[in-house]
């Protein structure tokens, strides 16, 4: 199993009637440790009630908090989360809040330097303070993933490019995809096209890009594997990309078959779309019946 380390923001997703602990590095490592890796989580709480709660969250998930910085300046991070009628999400990230705030720490850069991977998205960049740490852990890391996890107004071109092109494994939703080569003058008009175009761009041999209920892509050295969803009831899409993201990569770092792998990640992305909240348990044979029937 691989040594993992998670960097991020972590908080509460707030819905209408309810409350769930979420982000998307904090899902992906949720997600990781049920595949039995060793997982870090690097990131800030507030010195409140919320930010013991996601601490205790992540140690009884056996997820290593050694790196979780507590501030009295800022509070732990609340989201609030509007569903549409097809279950899809849009975010209201108030700022600034504790993750924002994540100062460099020796023992989170040795954590960095011994893992064999090294998760990150664009949403923790939107700070300064925050942004200049992830800069100088991605120096340390030998492993990049990045999940862009585009959540408008945070993000700017030049900052998506220079974490593309730090990355060695990067992630994509359609939408995602088509917005990055738009903008980078893309010529192109398909799906495959753009993800080969950002591959050229980047220089980078590890590409995937989600198609909501329609699977996914995966480039994987220079060869394309592909999945075409599951059929399914969708009740909240949050999570599931971090879950798919999180399945993936399990699979490739203990050297998997790619198509195997991207069969997994849409599997396991499927089923956490069709349960509430972002980290559902799910059983491996759970997992195994909803991919393969018996």
């Amino acid at each position: 199993m691989a040594n993992i380390v998670c960097y991020g923001e972590i908080l509460f997703d707030v819905f209408s009637k309810h409350r769930k602990i979420g982000g998307a590095p904090l899902n992906v490592a949720s997600r990781l440790q049920s595949f039995n890796h060793e997982v870090t989580m690097i990131s800030a709480v507030g010195n409140d009630a919320p930010g013991s709660e996601l601490i205790n969250y992540l140690k009884t998930n056996n997820i290593n908090t050694e790196n979780i910085q507590i501030t009295k300046d800022y509070a732990t991070s609340e989201v609030h989360v509007t569903l549409n009628e097809k279950g899809s999400a849009t975010y209201n990230i108030m700022h600034p809040c504790a993750w924002d705030k994540i100062e460099l720490h020796n023992d989170a850069e040795n954590a960095v330097k011994k893992a064999d991977a090294f998760v990150f998205g664009s949403l923790v960049a939107r700070d300064y303070n925050s942004k200049n740490t992830l800069y100088k852990l991605l120096e340390s890391a030998k492993y990049k993933i990045f999940d862009l996890n585009l959540r408008p107004p945070h993000y700017t071109k030049d900052l998506l490019v220079y974490l593309m092109n730090k990355a060695d494994f990067i992630k994509f939703n359609d939408d995602e995809l088509f917005e990055v080569c738009m903008f980078l003058d893309s010529k192109y008009k398909s799906l495959e096209q753009n993800l080969m175009f950002i591959a050229e761009q980047t220089n980078t041999k590890h590409i995937c890009v989600t198609k909501g209920p329609h699977g996914a892509v995966l480039l994987y050295n220079n060869k394309l594997y592909y999945n075409s969803g599951f059929l399914i009831k969708v009740v909240d899409t949050v999570g599931a990309g971090d879950s798919f993201l999180a399945s993936l990569i399990s699979k490739l770092l203990n050297n998997t078959n790619p198509q195997e792998a991207i069969d997994f990640a849409c599997g396991v992305g499927a089923l956490v779309a069709q349960n509430e909240g972002a980290n559902p348990p799910l059983s491996n044979e759970e997992i195994d019946n909803f991919i393969n029937p018996k």
